[in-house]
């Protein structure tokens, strides 16, 4: 099934403006693992009618993986070009399924002269539930298993984001189960600032092992993730403890997605 998405470059050429735009992210663009994401979303944004589109190759990144690692410089460059970007698309509303553009295009551009309303795409999936835009398939996909959530620190801590991915994973018929280190006591996985990109730094331990450990300790079935960066180290922690039949790492996007049939 061909998935179709409008860039804002084709319904400007229309006459037409979105009501929401959907920032992929360089991770939900270009790494496999996050593209599967991305496809997610798109579907629950195409069966509920939503009317979105996104930027395509006129993206770039947020510039956030450079201020982390302390190029100020680099980052306003990114910022600015974006933020002209989006302010000549008159552009409103945002949603992203990466926190770290989430967090970014909502606390930092304003500054910069780039003032949206942004939203994490947990969010937007809560309201599309409430609303009744979108119901899930009764076929009880997740009745019964464990699942546990892994808050990104830049949707938790960084945000106060806590409750719309619980919420959703609750309406899985799925058992919640949290680790001992959640919500505002959440571990972080290892990939934030920058470190996504560079060597680990001499220690007995990888973070995301350390993480996964908390994960693998709530005899979970599937850990749920709300970012493309959490994902990926989570995967790696239970590559590592060669679990990958007992245990998935799942985006909350797909979680909902195969609950709805789409």
């Amino acid at each position: 099934m061909s998935i179709q998405v409008r860039t804002m470059a084709d319904m400007m050429a229309c006459g037409e403006s979105p009501e929401i735009l959907f920032w992929v992210g360089c991770a939900g663009s270009f790494d496999d693992r996050a593209k599967k994401i991305t496809k997610a979303l798109v579907k629950i944004l195409n069966k509920c009618q939503v009317n979105f589109a996104v930027l395509g190759a006129e993206e770039s990144c947020t510039g956030d993986p450079a201020k982390r690692a302390g190029n100020e410089f680099t980052f306003q460059m990114q910022a600015l070009m974006n933020i002209e970007l989006l302010n000549g698309y008159e552009v409103k509303k945002i949603v992203t399924a990466c926190p770290h553009c989430f967090n970014t295009l909502k606390n930092e551009y304003p500054e910069l002269g780039g003032s949206y309303e942004v939203i994490h795409h947990t969010q937007l999936i809560q309201e599309l539930i409430n609303t009744g835009k979108l119901a899930l398939a009764d076929h009880g996909t997740f009745k019964g298993k464990k699942i546990t959530f892994h808050d990104p620190c830049y949707l938790g801590r960084a945000n106060d984001v806590y409750e719309a991915p619980r919420a959703l994973i609750e309406k899985l018929d799925a058992a919640l189960v949290e680790m001992k280190r959640c919500k505002t006591n959440g571990l972080c996985c290892g990939a934030g600032g920058a470190q996504m990109f560079k060597e680990a730094e001499k220690g007995n331990k990888e973070i995301n092992i350390e993480r996964t450990e908390d994960a693998l300790q709530t005899k979970a079935q599937i850990i749920a993730t709300g970012c493309p960066f959490c994902n990926t180290m989570m995967t790696d922690g239970v590559k590592h403890f060669e679990k990958e039949a007992q245990v998935e790492v799942l985006d909350i996007a797909e979680l909902i997605a195969n609950a709805a049939d789409l």
